[in-house]
């Protein structure tokens, strides 16, 4: 059979240390800042409508939404609570199906009285040129109370979150700086990161592009020859700013030239 995989490796050799997809959930719904809401359709019972919807989020995670009563999405709203949001990872110039993304399903419901105000400093926080509009008398706060997770990362990285889990979670310390962290190392230091692959990877290389990278290590693009596949290194310990992850790689670094893997 084909199967999309990377080299063997023994089977003794420990799984590289990686956020759990609740983390990776709650990561990926920080950085958006639009989604694709689905509601159920009051013109066509039964059949789901969607539209793409602004969101910032509370405490646990919830999508809070800005809409307004005119809106297509409000009224199936207001005939059934049921929708989700499915959010992509932003920014992605690949294959789309081996991009993150996440489904959020719950009930939606204009935000409470007492709660209003919060929802409000947390949306306009997220998108400030709704301020033009945020206090229109046809303009209300709805939140996605979420009962359920459908995360994928990719390709063969997929699984139901419970809602606890990622309610509970918290999104990946470097989730903001790592999209900097990534061009950098692949604009500038395209031989470290073979080097990286060659020693921390134990992977033949030609040419390795950085992919992703979080707390705990990073993606690699590997290529060797016509192949290509993908290897995750664990940092030697966790990483929470962009500046420890500067010291870190840098230390790698000298410990691969070390084992004379560049």
């Amino acid at each position: 059979m084909n199967r999309h995989a990377g080299p063997a490796s023994p089977s003794d050799t420990p799984p590289v240390p990686e956020p759990t997809y609740a983390e990776r959930a709650r990561t990926l719904v920080h950085l958006g800042r639009a989604g694709t809401l689905a509601t159920l359709s009051r013109r066509h019972p039964g059949h789901p409508f969607a539209s793409i919807m602004p969101y910032a989020v509370d405490a646990r995670g919830n999508p809070l939404l800005l809409i307004s009563t005119m809106a297509m999405h409000t009224q199936n709203l207001q005939g059934d609570a049921r929708a989700s949001l499915l959010v992509a990872q932003p920014d992605w110039a690949g294959d789309p199906l081996a991009a993150g993304r996440v489904t959020l399903m719950g009930e939606a419901r204009p935000v409470a009285a007492d709660t209003r105000a919060a929802a409000r400093a947390a949306y306009l926080a997220r998108h400030e040129s709704a301020r033009y509009w945020v206090d229109f008398d046809d303009f209300a706060f709805w939140r996605l109370d979420v009962t359920d997770v459908y995360f994928v990362g990719g390709f063969a990285a997929m699984d139901w979150v419970t809602a606890a889990g990622y309610a509970a979670a918290e999104p990946d310390p470097l989730a903001d700086v790592a999209g900097g962290i990534v061009t950098h190392m692949n604009q500038d230091h395209a031989d470290a990161l073979v080097a990286y692959a060659r020693v921390f990877g134990n992977v033949e290389a030609d040419e390795a592009v950085m992919t992703s990278v979080d707390r705990l290590g990073f993606k690699l693009r590997v290529t060797h020859g016509d192949r290509r596949h993908s290897v995750r290194i664990a940092f030697p310990r966790e990483v929470t700013t962009a500046g420890e992850s500067r010291t870190v790689l840098i230390e790698m670094l000298q410990q691969a030239r070390a084992k004379g893997g560049a």
